[in-house]
């Protein structure tokens, strides 16, 4: 047998679907066999990989034993010439595989390859080659001087800035989103070190190849997609410490002392100074805004305060006393500012109706905190009013000015307006069209384009795949959509290369699947298109439902003893109020649960479910019917639904 291919899954079913069909094209006309070992994904990956990808051999672990680790699973069970590592999220060119043998065919001193990788928008990915990360080389990257000399041969060893992106080149370090490597090598330099459970496992075992004797080469001749950073966020706290961990178990293993004393206090010194980046980061993203919005509001507030008490209600003889500006206006902007969160003006894309609607609701409860203030605390109505359109005017004005910046949380529109292209024969585009229809997506246009070049345009089509870069133009195109059951994946990374320039997004149907997935950068989670049944996962209506959790939790508490007479036992009735006011329950979640509901988003368990107030009306058995159910909740979900069963369901 000439190639295994080896891919680690955990909970990422739409991109390993997609891995495996482009998977299956490259191993047309070579005698070899797919593993997946799945780290005890609970996504619907197993079931995926049995209806849709019987040849593929599959190890279902009950744990997450690490990627190093199910790799070995693996590796120890294939037969072929050749093992590839391959993670999930990418896509292989046709003849990936078959161009990379040749190579390794020719060339017996190469015990490893790696390939040219680009992102979901066709950006170079410049870990595609790297240099062994001695302590010099990761005080250059972790510093920021490899950023500002990024083709310099000292300052950018890391990434081997000096070396061009379009030679085959020998390297140090292959990258473990694609690593090819001869069985021989491996059975003499041993497999992955199970220590390292994420990250550095890929730099460990390229190292021990070259000092096996053997070469690592970069071939950029074939190119893969590589979704990379979809299961970790690189802005993380976690993924700071997890990889720069790993390099520290690098460098005690292979470093003399001396070096591995010095690698290992820059790697501690790198780990908490971005880890406090990282935090910083994460903070000032949440808060900035409301703080923001805080602070204005409070300073314009305060001075409207004192020019009124001076000029209006005191004559110049005086002003409001301290009392005004050190309570009551703060107790008045917190009030705004929660009634803001919870109007979703706190939400991104930031909007400017929503925040104004929150000031207004807002000013409903500071007028009724105002009548119940004793008189030494209610100081002017007229002040209620004057924060009331100051707040208003001042998050309108912040608004605007982050869309004139064109930062990404302002820009609505630009989330609200998507037009595509579809490139596909008419059956299949079609068929996506209508998967995108069935979507969350409301798209503003859908053009169907041929992936032909010659021949006559089909009825319906606004034009061939040589004319996109205008359409792209006249029409005001946002994103591709490719249909890969007509379009090679090598023609896909082609066009996606050459019309990077256009700044649009780019994604990929699959064949036969109902997902559409793509991904803007490296630092960006995959944006993902299916079925939308996520309605229950939006910001907006996880918050609502938890507060609607809350306020129904303190009613039946506080109207425990009225309420006993009409619900069904009443002690237990209690205590679940009292597992939803602390977080611990919801009062309504998903039915009787089958494995599907693993595939939804996931909520807290239910007190009720959508099937209570029709469970009472008989026993219903039909797990087809309670999936229907669940999948209507998820999809269709507001707040007043949970409302209407939950007074349904409390009755006798």
């Amino acid at each position: 047998m000439k190639l295994s291919v080896v891919i680690v899954n955990y909970n990422v079913e739409y991109f390993l679907e997609q891995c495996l069909a482009s998977v299956r094209r490259a191993m047309q006309g070579i005698e070899g066999e797919v593993f997946v070992v799945d780290n005890n994904s609970v996504d619907g990956s197993l079931r995926m990989l049995a209806e849709k990808f019987p040849e593929v051999k599959v190890i279902a672990n009950k744990e997450n034993v690490g990627f190093a680790k199910a790799n070995n699973q693996a590796i120890r069970a294939s037969s072929g010439e050749y093992v590839l590592l391959l993670n999930p999220d990418t896509v292989v060119e046709d003849d990936t595989f078959t161009k990379c043998i040749v190579f390794m065919d020719a060339h017996p001193d190469a015990g490893g390859l790696g390939v040219k990788m680009v992102d979901g928008k066709g950006n170079f990915l410049p870990e595609s080659k790297r240099g062994l990360p001695t302590p010099a080389a990761a005080f250059y990257k972790m510093f920021g001087l490899a950023k500002l000399f990024p083709h310099s041969k000292r300052f950018a060893h890391y990434y081997l800035g000096h070396l061009s992106n379009d030679e085959t080149n020998e390297v140090e370090i292959l990258a473990g989103a694609f690593m090819l490597m001869r069985r021989e090598t491996l059975d003499k330099v041993g497999l992955l070190d199970e220590t390292f459970f994420m990250y550095g496992e890929d730099i460990d075992l390229s190292y021990r190849i070259t000092q096996g004797g053997y070469k690592n080469y970069y071939f950029p001749e074939t190119r893969i997609i590589h979704y990379k950073g979809e299961s970790t966020k690189k802005t993380s706290v976690n993924y700071v410490l997890v990889f720069y961990k790993a390099m520290e178990i690098f460098a005690k293993k292979h470093f003399g002392q001396k070096r591995a004393f010095w690698f290992s206090f820059f790697i501690n010194l790198a780990i908490y100074f971005k880890a406090f980046l990282a935090l910083v980061s994460q903070f000032f993203h949440k808060i900035a805004i409301p703080f923001l919005d805080a602070v204005l509001g409070y300073g314009g507030l305060a001075v409207i305060s004192y020019l009124w008490g001076k000029g209006m209600v005191y004559g110049g003889a005086g002003s409001y006393p301290t009392t005004l500006f050190a309570v009551v206006l703060p107790a008045y902007i917190l009030i705004w500012l929660i009634s803001t969160y919870f109007s979703g003006g706190y939400d991104k894309p930031y909007s400017i109706s929503k925040g104004v609607f929150g000031v207004a609701v807002g000013s409903v409860f500071v007028l009724m905190l105002y009548a119940l203030l004793p008189e030494s605390l209610r100081f002017s109505r007229a002040l209620i009013l004057f924060g009331t359109l100051w707040l208003a005017i001042e998050m309108s004005l912040t608004r605007l000015i982050g869309i004139a910046m064109g930062k990404e949380s302002f820009l609505s529109r630009k989330n609200a307006k998507k037009r595509f292209v579809l490139i596909g024969n008419p059956d299949e585009a079609h068929r996506v069209e209508s998967l995108i229809q069935s979507t969350s997506i409301k798209p503003d246009f859908i053009g169907l384009v041929s992936p032909d070049t010659v021949g006559e345009t089909p009825e319906g089509f606004i034009g061939k795949m040589n004319q996109v870069p205008d359409i792209i133009t006249i029409y005001k195109i946002t994103e591709i959509i490719f249909c890969s059951k007509d379009v090679p994946h090598q023609v896909i990374i082609d066009k996606m290369v050459e019309w990077h320039a256009s700044n649009v997004d780019y994604k990929i149907a699959p064949e036969d699947s109902l997902s559409i997935i793509g991904s803007n950068s490296i630092n960006t989670r995959g944006d993902l298109y299916t079925v939308d049944i996520k309605a229950i996962d939006t910001v907006a209506n996880r918050r609502n439902k938890r507060l609607l959790d809350f306020l129904l939790a303190c009613f039946s508490i506080l109207f425990w003893l009225p309420l006993a007479l009409v619900v069904k036992k009443p002690v237990r009735f209690l205590k679940d109020a009292i597992l939803v006011l602390f977080g611990r329950r919801t009062w309504v979640g998903y039915c009787n649960a089958d494995e599907e509901v693993q595939k939804l988003p996931i909520i807290r368990r239910g007190v009720y479910s959508p099937a209570t107030p029709i469970e009472k009306l008989g026993t219903v058995n039909d797990t087809e019917f309670y999936h229907q159910l669940n999948l209507l909740y998820a999809r269709d979900y507001t707040v007043w639904k949970d409302a209407e069963i939950f007074f349904k369901s409390i009755a006798k």
